[in-house]
């Protein structure tokens, strides 16, 4: 088990001004956004916890890691060669999710989002690099579940159960409905691949602020989607 909980992290208010399009904002809003971001600096605790997995069975449309099985046509197919993953979660932190704004003011309430955002991106990519420097991986990539249909958000609950008590290492609690709060929270595995590939290649629908990569019919069709 790997806990990772002294990542650094240090927003920048400038950078943020300029992110929430309030660079030519007044002074009193500026002083605001400066106010919320040394809070933030102060009190953030981005964290992440990764377990070692290796695979136990493979058979059609699902894997065996982590004591359980894993039922994903998918991620069957994408761990074909693949001996060993990296079961996630990454988080923003308790601390930023408990930063309070004033009732009502949504421009402050957005730039806090952003801050978390920011911390989730710096805990995610600090765990990338200490496994990469750590097991010496080359090309990686991720799946979630719930990020296609294929693998339902309901396998989060397996994903925790591999993990343990997320709560208890990093504070990261699961709704009924398999969702994560703190909110600006991240799970899945990450795999070693000499083949590039994202979720959004296989998905469809075509609004999605966080899209990262076309959707690709054809190779949705390799994969019997």
């Amino acid at each position: 088990m790997q806990v990772l909980d002294t990542i650094p992290f240090a927003p920048d208010a400038e950078q943020l001004l300029r992110a929430a399009h309030l660079s030519e904002a007044g002074e009193d809003i500026a002083a605001q956004v400066r106010e919320l971001v040394a809070e933030a600096c102060r009190v953030a605790r981005p964290k992440a916890v990764c377990e070692v997995c290796y695979l136990e069975a493979k058979r059609a449309g699902a894997v065996d890691f982590g004591g359980v099985t894993w039922t994903s046509r998918v991620l069957r197919a994408n761990l074909d060669t693949v001996e060993r993953v990296f079961v996630h979660v990454a988080t923003c932190g308790t601390e930023l999710a408990g930063l309070a704004v004033p009732a009502g003011d949504f421009l402050l309430d957005y730039c806090l989002d952003l801050i978390k955002q920011q911390a989730l991106n710096a805990a995610h990519r600090h765990l990338s690099e200490y496994l990469a420097d750590r097991h010496a991986l080359g090309k990686t990539a991720a799946m979630g579940p719930g990020s296609l249909a294929d693998w339902p958000i309901t396998e989060q609950t397996k994903l925790f159960s591999v993990i343990g008590d997320v709560e208890r290492l990093i504070g990261v609690t699961l709704t009924e409905s398999c969702l994560m709060i703190p909110n600006k929270s991240i799970s899945g595995i990450i795999y070693p691949t000499e083949v590039s590939f994202t979720s959004c290649q296989l998905c469809p629908r075509e609004v999605c602020s966080n899209r990262r990569a076309a959707f690709d019919a054809e190779l949705a069709a390799g994969y019997g989607l």
